[in-house]
Order: structure tokens, then C-alpha cells, then sequence
């Protein structure tokens, strides 16, 4: 498999192509990482160095990839964090032109905004953009609750409010959708969810709530779901790998007591999960 990953990147830490690539890679993935940013480290920190990169610089490393004759090879595009608002342009005449040389290749966008406790973190040209252009011409979007709310102008919290959001969601043009940071108000204390729905029904999976904020795991999750769903074609499998992995991935970070993700420690979650959660169809 092949994987077109147009996310930021950052030299200290792990989060857009820095979280993504490497657990990929694990799994048997080959990636090609294309990046929309080049920062010290990611912007949770309040503080960081290096460059946003220019539409057309990033316009112009997809295009070479292309020369090389790759975009017939290409399986997937992921898109993560996107930086300036012209990066969405960017992203779906890249999609456009990937499944114009491979019409079995999907399109899973990560639609990075915000999430319930901090609210949006990036410019508020970008929620419109993503809700307007990117999330209709994708195949999967992977958003968090909050994000889904967005995109869909609503408040979801119980479990049929989050399926009747993630069918509106659809109805943009995606036919999966991802929905990660699952609190419903009437979940066991200690836990969150992740719920998935597809055109062969709908699936949710409970693990404990641990006491951490990771940046980053959003984008590991998003990267292990569209890999193991576009190889497996199963939404509960992928649900359960991904769960799994990520999972161990935050478990191990918050037992190591870094802020940033214990990503090459965890490597060995990837490629072998120990699939402890159940996954259970809601609809």
C-alpha cells in the first residue's frame, strides 16, 4: 500500500506527518510525506520557529512526485493540519489528479480544527474551507466529536445524536466517517469512545479515559484507521487495530510521564495490537 500523506511536520515531538509516518511504516506501509509545515515543534507549546510552506512550494513537491510516475502507484491521500487556506486547493486538485491515474484510490482527510476543551486552534478560514471544499470531495474523514459538530452544525452528544451527525457528514460526500473523542454524557466515568460508520452499519468501542492531553494522536489514529480499513475493507477491524494501537501508544506515553508521544516505544503496538476492546455494532 501506498499512502500520499499531506500533513505539518515538526523536528521535536510527533504530530501531522511526525506522528503519522512512522506507525505506518510499522504496519507495512509505504509513505510518501508531503509537508504543509516545517516547525520546531508543534504550536501547543505557545511558541515555535519555522516556516509555514507556501501552497505553491507544496503544490510543486507533489508535482514532482507525479513526474516520477507515482500517482498510479498512490492507494490513499491523507490530509492532516493545513497550515494556510490555500493548502486546501492544493490537496483536492492533488486528489483530483491521484484518482484520475488510479480511480481505486481514496481520499481521508483528517479535518483538523479544534476539540471541545480548547475550541479551534487554527485560522477561522480553515473550519470553512475543510466544511465547504475538502470534506465533500473526500472518501473518509476521521473528525473528533467537536469537529463533527462543526462540520455538521450541530452539538452532538448522546450516541444517536453522533450517528445522526455522522449520516449528515455523509451526506457531504464522505462514506466513512471516524468519529474520535466520543463523550457521550451517559458513558461509564473513566471511559471514552470511538464510533465508525460506513455503508455497512455503524460501530463503537470503550477504553479507559486516561488523565492526559497527547497532540498527536489524533493524527496516529487517523493514519492506522485508513491504512488497516483500506486494506481490510472491514470499518470494525479497523476500528479494533486502531483502537488497540493507539491505546497502548497513550498508555505508554502517560506511563513514561513526557508530554510528547512515546511513539518509537510503542512501535510494537502497531504491527501486532493485542485487540482488547471490544467492538460493538450500534446500528
Amino acid at each position: 500500500m501506498n499512502i500520499l500523506s499531506i500533513q505539518s511536520a515538526v523536528a521535536y515531538g510527533h504530530v501531522g506527518n511526525s506522528a503519522a509516518v512512522f506507525p505506518l511504516q510499522r504496519i507495512g506501509v509505504e509513505v510518501l510525506p508531503v509537508y504543509t509545515v516545517n516547525f520546531s515543534n508543534h504550536t501547543g507549546y505557545g511558541s515555535w520557529r519555522g516556516p509555514l510552506i507556501s501552497p505553491d512550494d507544496v503544490r510543486e513537491v507533489i508535482t514532482g512526485i507525479e513526474e516520477r510516475g507515482a500517482f498510479a502507484d498512490i492507494d490513499v491521500v491523507l490530509s492532516g493540519y493545513q497550515g494556510g487556506e490555500g493548502i486546501g486547493q492544493v490537496i483536492i486538485d492533488t486528489v483530483a489528479r491521484v484518482k484520475a491515474a488510479n480511480p481505486d484510490a481514496v481520499y481521508a482527510c483528517d479535518p483538523v480544527m479544534g476539540n471541545a476543551k480548547s475550541g479551534c486552534f487554527v485560522a477561522p478560514s480553515i473550519p470553512v474551507l475543510l466544511r465547504e471544499k475538502v470534506v465533500p470531495v473526500a472518501d473518509i474523514i476521521t473528525p473528533n466529536q467537536f469537529e463533527l459538530g462543526f462540520l455538521t452544525g450541530t452539538e452532538p452528544a448522546t450516541i444517536d445524536e453522533t450517528l445522526d451527525a455522522a449520516d449528515r457528514a455523509r451526506a457531504m460526500g464522505p462514506r466513512t466517517v471516524l468519529v474520535t473523542s466520543v463523550e457521550r454524557p451517559d458513558r461509564p466515568e473513566g471511559t471514552i469512545e470511538m464510533l465508525v460508520v460506513d455503508d455497512a452499519g455503524a460501530w463503537i468501542v470503550q477504553t479507559p479515559l486516561l488523565p492526559m492531553k497527547a497532540n498527536g494522536s489524533g493524527d496516529v489514529t487517523a493514519a492506522l484507521f485508513t491504512a488497516h480499513y483500506r486494506r481490510t475493507g472491514s470499518a470494525a477491524e479497523a476500528l479494533a487495530r486502531t483502537t488497540s494501537s493507539v491505546y497502548d501508544l497513550l498508555r505508554l506515553t502517560h506511563e513514561s510521564g513526557t508530554r510528547e508521544l512515546a511513539l518509537i516505544e510503542a512501535q510494537e503496538f502497531y504491527g501486532e495490537p493485542r485487540l482488547q476492546f471490544e467492538v460493538r455494532q450500534v446500528r
